[in-house]
């Protein structure tokens, strides 16, 4: 993906992307991944292909913009009260979401079309997961809780996931997410001196 922000669209631009995304969206629901075209993606989004190539450029970079408004979070992390709870059970969430079908194939999108060697920026699945970590963080210290850093939940919990996924190895299990959460916690915890 481009390394320029995109703005979001408005007006036409936002109808054009909407219809676009959606016949996108359908078309993988319906079809071979391998059978679907830029041509056959402006057909169902009553657009010329030369408007996605315009915007888009290619028919990866569509695709990765796709999945990333797929993997956009769409509400704030659970509240279940503690710092633990809350990691936890985003965690969960996220293992479950980031194991399926579905979101190894829009992860595999959004990687294919960057060039990792040139942008110099984090991948927005990475920003997102990183945002969701950070809002649960400052929650935790709001109601005085120790906490975690967040690039520490991203090494420990968010990156084996992410890697065994795109290396094709045998999914990190629940149990394996919940240590890792687990151990993260117990580490922000102060540690005792013990007095002789």
């Amino acid at each position: 993906m481009s390394s320029q922000p995109v703005p979001r669209p408005g007006g036409r631009s936002a109808r054009v992307q909407a219809a676009v995304h959606l016949a996108t969206r359908q078309l993988l629901d319906e079809v071979d991944r391998g059978a679907i075209t830029v041509p056959l993606i402006a057909t169902r989004a009553g657009v010329t292909p030369s408007t996605i190539y315009r915007r888009w450029g290619d028919l990866s970079e569509l695709l990765a913009d796709v999945a990333v408004e797929r993997l956009r979070p769409d509400s704030e992390p659970p509240d279940t009260g503690t710092v633990q709870g809350d990691l936890l059970a985003w965690a969960d969430q996220f293992r479950d979401e980031m194991t399926s079908e579905v979101g190894r194939s829009m992860v595999r999108d959004v990687v294919a079309a960057r060039d990792l060697e040139t942008t110099g920026e984090p991948c927005a699945c990475a920003q997102f997961a990183k945002g969701q970590l950070g809002a649960i963080v400052e929650r935790g210290k709001a109601r005085g809780q120790q906490v975690p850093k967040v690039d520490a939940l991203m090494d420990r919990v968010v990156a084996p996931i992410v890697y065994r996924m795109v290396f094709g190895l045998p999914p990190a299990t629940p149990a394996d997410v919940r240590a890792s959460v687990k151990a993260c916690v117990k580490d922000a915890a102060p540690r005792q001196v013990l007095r002789k």
